[in-house]
């Protein structure tokens, strides 16, 4: 039986904004229910007062998604309830636009009591998703509030049908009772879509309920994501302390928020969430200060949200809950992230991430060691970043790296700038295109707008190239190069190689794909850019004396591809890589080093090998870290050449012979643009870091460097 509460009372966090069409609906499904009603017009009232005027009460509603709805009464206005279906480059995500003391200031209005049982809610920042987006259910911590992913709120609607589960403070409901609540929205969900994945998101407590929920459905299509999850709470650093919270005078019991304030996460962290940290060090520590100001006080409120008689009752719920979820993970079949804090006061997370690692089929661990508990709460975390760069955002139950694939936002673009920070300040990189007329001019102005665009060019030892090429068409462009990889960066095993965010995932993040035939064929069939190497490997892992030498493959791979789409073909050039690193230890060195070649053929053993009907160095290459001795920082330069055009050429380039001339062309062009920038960058005055750093302490910008004239 569903229970609908009249006059359901709704905090300001959740009040409508009369201007802002569709509106937000209050979704309540209560425990023991197998439905999921909308709360009429006039059951829903903020802070005594209905929240819909009297003209929608003249028609009736209609969801719209995530929670919102749009009016059928009266014409509706130009892009009134239209879902979008995908994302631009550079998108909003709101990151950095709510903090920790945000979520003190709801929760102050979320643990009055009703007297209501655990029930679903939508936070009206979530908006309205994409087109055909999965479910994803929060499953909250201790507080039970419910507004964990505060700071996700915004990003996570984008692309989630998003749903927060809010446990009332003074309620008891049994764990298992919980685990059934969940689960049978899960179940409901299956049933109307079986083929999308529903994402299960739990938040230390949330993580074992999570588990629970996944363990005793095997056979739906889930995806576990679990920050710093509470199975591992009988080892807790706590569990000296618990008697003594028993015995705590009731007078006595406000200060046990501010003691689990710090231990549950790092009120650094949490202040520095809106903080830019770019700023000079002055204005940091004024907004820092500022900021702590405002949230300390704040944190009186916490002895609301977990009175003592809450505390105890949490206590014992995870001790349950924790033995509940353990005796089950056998039975996981589905995807996990663990999401990992190195500064958890109040788990062993850490160790924890690495027993669940163990323990279940398909688990992914992401590191985090400078986050406490609260990990979802604090700086530095971007819950959809991480999703994207492990690749488990999916509307089906397969992943798709083109059709599944969401565009880097524009702070993460932004994060990606500051964390690179250092690269361009050494290599200061350069570029050049060359327009119709073959006049060469600094910038990409002479490379296509608008796609398919095929670029192909030299891979520097170990990609160098790569990043700086990648953010350079973005800034000047807000264009997204797809890059071509090896399928092996995209494997389980290089994911568990670096539990840490890491490199790997940041390309994830900024679409690179692995390189298949289907792959290729998709990306030039939604007109992007695509970056491809046909050196691949052997190309960015050269030995020494084979610097700027190109080792592509006889075959013409990539030329009838681009011709069936009329895609145009950019060749370019890039050298840079011995004015920054000496090579002095290369594969052949490394292979007559007894120990260490059985190490490189045992850790290549089960690669994935790329043209494997070919034969030869470029079909073969092991994967190896060269030795390399750092130079005082020249500069990278590259150099797009003059765009080839297939369009009405598709048919004269089915003829083997004619494609082959048309690979050997952009062969050449590519060998030519190096040749052209090893000679011309010796009229650079700026080559050297010294002059570029005394240039940028007076004049410019990075970008903005001066070089030589083309």
């Amino acid at each position: 039986m569903v229970s609908i509460v009249k006059n359901f009372w709704v905090p300001p966090y959740f009040a409508l904004n009369s201007e802002c069409k569709p509106r937000f609906p209050v979704h309540v499904q209560c425990l023991g229910s197998g439905d999921s009603p909308v709360l009429s017009a006039d059951s829903v009232r903020v802070n005594g007062v209905s929240s819909v005027g009297e003209k929608e009460r003249n028609g009736s509603l209609i969801d719209v998604g995530n929670g919102r709805l749009g009016s059928s009464a009266g014409e509706k206005k130009k892009g009134d309830d239209v879902v979008p279906e995908k994302l631009e480059v550079l998108w909003d995500d709101g990151y950095r636009t709510q903090t920790v003391k945000d979520y003190l200031d709801s929760s102050k209005e979320m643990v009055r009591p009703d007297g209501g049982p655990p029930r679903w809610f939508c936070p009206v920042e979530c908006g309205c998703p994409l087109k055909d987006s999965p479910l994803l259910l929060f499953l909250p911590g201790m507080d039970g509030i419910g507004l964990g992913l505060i700071l996700h709120h915004k990003a996570l609607g984008k692309v989630f049908e998003v749903r927060c589960m809010h446990i009332p403070v003074y309620d008891r409901t049994p764990f298992e009772d919980l685990v059934t609540f969940v689960e049978i929205t899960v179940r409901l969900k299956h049933a109307s879509s079986p083929n999308k994945p529903i994402y299960l998101v739990g938040d230390s407590f949330g993580g074992c309920l999570a588990l629970a929920v996944a363990a005793r459905n095997p056979t739906i299509d889930l995806v576990v994501i679990l920050a710093n999850p509470a199975t591992s709470f009988g080892r807790s650093q706590l569990q000296p302390l618990l008697p003594l919270l028993e015995a705590l005078p009731d007078g006595l019991h406000i200060t046990v928020p501010y003691l689990l304030s710090f231990v549950m996460g790092d009120p650094m962290k949490m202040a520095m969430v809106n903080i830019e940290s770019t700023l000079a060090p002055a204005a940091v520590l004024e907004q820092l200060s500022g900021n702590l100001t405002a949230l300390l006080p704040r944190l009186s409120g916490l002895a609301d949200i977990i009175p003592k008689d809450t505390l105890l009752w949490k206590l014992k719920l995870l001790k349950s809950a924790a033995a509940y979820a353990n005796s089950r993970l056998h039975a996981v079949t589905a995807e996990v992230i663990v999401l990992a804090s190195g500064k958890d006061n109040m788990l062993p997370s850490g160790d924890e991430a690495q027993r669940l690692s163990s323990s279940l089929r398909n688990c992914t661990i992401r590191y985090f060691k400078d986050n406490g508990h609260t990990i979802l709460l604090e700086d530095g975390i971007n819950l959809l970043t991480i999703i994207k760069g492990t690749c488990k955002y999916r509307r089906s139950r397969r992943h798709d790296f083109i059709m599944d694939f969401l565009p880097p936002s524009a702070s993460e673009f932004k994060q990606a700038q500051e964390r690179n920070g250092w690269f361009h300040f050494v290599t200061s990189p350069v570029m050049f295109s060359t327009l119709e007329d073959g006049k060469i001019v600094r910038g990409l102005a002479g490379v296509p707008n608008e796609g398919p665009v095929l670029l192909v060019g030299y891979h520097m030892l170990l990609g160098f190239e790569l990043v700086p090429l990648v953010e350079e068409f973005l800034r000047e462009k807000n264009v997204l190069v797809r890059g071509i990889a090896h399928p092996e960066l995209f494997t389980q095993k290089t994911a568990n190689q670096s539990p840490e965010f890491s490199l790997f995932d940041l390309i994830k993040v900024f679409g690179a794909v692995p390189v298949t035939a289907s792959n290729l064929f998709k990306l030039f069939s939604t007109k992007s850019h695509v970056l491809l190497y046909p050196g691949g490997a052997r190309e960015a892992l050269h030995r020494k004396g084979e610097k700027y030498k190109l080792f592509w493959p006889d075959q013409p791979e990539f030329v009838r591809m681009a011709a069936r789409f009329g895609a145009m073909i950019v060749p370019f050039g890039v050298i840079g890589e011995d004015d920054v690193v000496e090579l002095v230890v290369d594969y052949d060195d490394l292979m007559r080093i007894p120990v260490v070649n059985d190490y490189i053929r045992k850790s290549n053993q089960d690669n994935i090998r790329l043209r494997g009907e070919m034969s030869g160095e470029v079909a073969n290459q092991d994967f190896y870290f060269p030795g390399l001795l750092p130079k005082i920082p020249g500069r990278f330069y590259y150099l797009f050449g003059k765009p080839i055009q297939t369009k009405g050429r598709e048919k004269m380039l089915k003829d083997k012979q004619n494609a082959n001339e048309l690979y050997l062309q952009i062969k050449s062009e590519v060998e030519r643009s190096m040749a052209y920038l090893v000679e011309k960058r010796k009229e650079d005055p700026y080559r050297g870091i010294i002059e570029r750093t005394v240039y940028r302490a007076t004049s410019a910008p990075i970008h903005q460097v001066p070089t030589f004239e083309p």
